[in-house]
């Protein structure tokens, strides 16, 4: 199909991801519906789970690479009482337990324990290379795969709900599992699949996911998200609804507001001189005029650019 003769503007567009779309398949379609190839995405959510998907639109990919780290909060349901072979419920059932020793406070002390700075070995079905191939690609392919741990921060591991649920087809009077209603604040690079699993292990009970959503991916949460119906119709009446680029790097950033000639020099890719506060995260640098200029970077005296935004048109 023809792309419609349209120009979306530089920004970000926050999508309401459905399940089972990839996140490569909701990129694909907003490519479509904005009339651009420059689109990309700033983490991406598995097929089953649904939520924020956050995209760059033209200019703004380049501040993708920026927006990754971002903290992110998730709800999800955790099943306790069986494990599965991808730590959530598109894999098989790899064991099954009685979760008749189980009590609401027993499990809240078990979420307590995996809150606050943890190390988590990611699921090994994630897409994290190990010597140059995906991890989830040699687990299909038969390999037992263990992937280091690696140091994250869960800071809210809050239970809405607990009950007990019988699944049929498991013996004359089914099989007992515990689900769980959670939500969860969590830095980038968590795996809420491996906190399941973690859960679980930590019980004796096995566990997995069965829900996941996420609703907030740093400042940009399901409030402002659009579903790709929506986007189908704003399309159609050259309406896409982005997040203006200069208004993502001021809500998301550290900003810094340069003079003409600074921002002249950063323009053409030459140092400044630092901040006098030193400041190592990334800056999200403005002419006089108001446009976006550059992300700099601020560790040593003279500030480089890292990232520089050409005027539009220019």
């Amino acid at each position: 199909m023809t792309p419609p003769a349209m120009t979306t503007p530089d920004g970000l567009l926050i999508v309401d991801k459905p399940a089972g779309w990839t996140s490569h398949d909701v990129v694909a379609r907003a490519r479509r519906l904005c009339g651009t190839r420059k689109v990309g995405h700033a983490g991406t959510l598995d097929p089953m789970a649904t939520g924020v998907l956050v995209l760059g639109i033209n200019r703004a990919t380049k501040l993708l690479t920026f927006l990754v780290g971002c903290d992110k909060t998730y709800t999800a349901t955790v099943r306790l009482g069986q494990a599965t072979l991808t730590d959530d419920a598109e894999g098989e059932i790899t064991a099954s337990y009685d979760v008749a020793g189980l009590s609401a406070e027993v499990v809240e002390r078990a979420v307590a324990d995996l809150t606050g700075e943890i190390a988590q070995v990611p699921s090994s079905v994630s897409a994290i290379k190990v010597n140059g191939q995906r991890s989830y690609a040699r687990v299909r392919a038969g390999e037992d795969v263990v992937l280091r741990a690696r140091p994250v921060t869960v800071t809210r591991f809050d239970v809405l709900d607990q009950r007990t649920t019988i699944l049929p087809g498991q013996g004359a009077d089914g099989h007992q599992v515990w689900d769980l209603d959670v939500i969860v604040d969590v830095s980038s690079g968590t795996y809420i699949r491996a906190l399941a699993r973690d859960l679980g292990a930590a019980l004796g009970v096995g566990g997995h996911l069965t829900a996941l959503r996420r609703t907030r991916v740093g400042r940009f949460g399901q409030d402002i998200a659009y579903s790709l119906s929506e986007l189908e119709i704003a399309s159609g009446t050259g309406d896409i609804p982005v997040v203006p680029l200069a208004d993502v790097a001021r809500a998301s950033f550290a900003v810094r507001e340069l003079t003409a000639p600074e921002a002249t020099a950063v323009g053409f890719g030459q140092r400044i001189p630092s901040s006098p506060a030193g400041r190592s995260q990334p800056i999200a640098a403005f002419a006089p005029d108001g446009h976006l200029v550059a992300m700099l970077d601020e560790c040593g005296s003279l500030a480089k650019a890292r990232v520089v935004f050409p005027e539009s048109g220019s």
